[in-house]
């Protein structure tokens, strides 16, 4: 049976959304963005040259293959988040929006409020929102409530590598909301893709586990395989963890 991950009105089959900032080269990038089996690949507006009339990053991405997710990172209040959203929107023909609005400089924690208002404004504007948000179950509802076609919180700091810090806040945020539930930011490993996937979550988005990685290609390989892996072990359900061991042989009806 088949088994999408559906976002407003667009429809993937891969649930690993990958981002296209920090890789050594552009060749890199695109070997990198191939192995990891996406079909969603973000960029920074505010980092990129939108014009199409000179050599940009955006030269090296096959838009008939991938879809293009423009973030507005580096927005520290809604005004300028609301800004690039719409600038994204004429240049790269999309209202599919990352809707960042950052709090803190050292940490990258978003600015909750900030972004609830951003969100408000731009749902309305006819944006296909997907906020970067914290590991929080109430903004997680409000946003769905305002009419965000997913929700992104976050596992850990952005860049930070440390995979999921809370998982508990994660699976209440999953057993309160209906829209996809997408981890964003502080995925490190493979295993931390596949915890996050195992828990349920609807798809992982990452950069830095990927990119910063010693060997760019083989990460976002290894990242394919874990949601894949994580996907399938949570939609086959796993048994019951128990203090004790059960035997894998059964002794009823054994002849003594």
């Amino acid at each position: 049976m088949a088994d999408t991950l559906k976002i407003g009105k667009m429809e993937f089959t891969s649930r690993l959304m990958v981002g296209t900032g920090k890789y050594p080269t552009n060749d890199i990038m695109i070997k990198a963005l191939e192995a990891s089996g996406a079909e969603v690949v973000t960029v920074a507006v505010r980092r990129v040259n939108l014009d199409r009339g000179s050599e940009s990053m955006l030269d090296h991405i096959d838009t008939r293959r991938y879809t293009l997710l423009p973030n507005t990172a580096g927005c520290y209040n809604a005004g300028d988040a609301i800004r690039t959203a719409r600038l994204a929107r004429e240049a790269l023909d999309t209202d599919f929006v990352k809707l960042e609005v950052l709090g803190d400089e050292k940490t990258l924690f978003p600015d909750n409020e900030a972004l609830l208002e951003a969100a408000r404004v731009l749902v309305k504007e006819g944006f296909t929102v997907l906020p970067y948000t914290s590991d929080d179950p109430i903004m997680a509802r409000k946003l769905e409530e305002i009419g965000c076609a997913a929700v992104m919180p976050l596992a850990a700091p952005i860049g930070s590598g440390l995979g999921i810090r809370n998982p508990y806040n994660i699976r209440i945020i999953l057993d309160t909301i209906k829209v996809p539930v997408i981890i964003d930011a502080g995925v490190g490993t493979a295993s931390d893709a596949a915890i996050a996937m195992e828990l349920g979550c609807d798809g992982v988005l990452m950069n830095t586990g990927i990119a910063g990685a010693k060997d760019p290609v083989a990460m976002a390989r290894a990242m394919n395989l874990a949601v894949e892996a994580g996907r399938l072990a949570y939609r086959a359900g796993r048994i019951p963890k128990k203090l004790y061991a059960t035997a894998s042989s059964p002794l009823e009806g054994m002849i003594e």
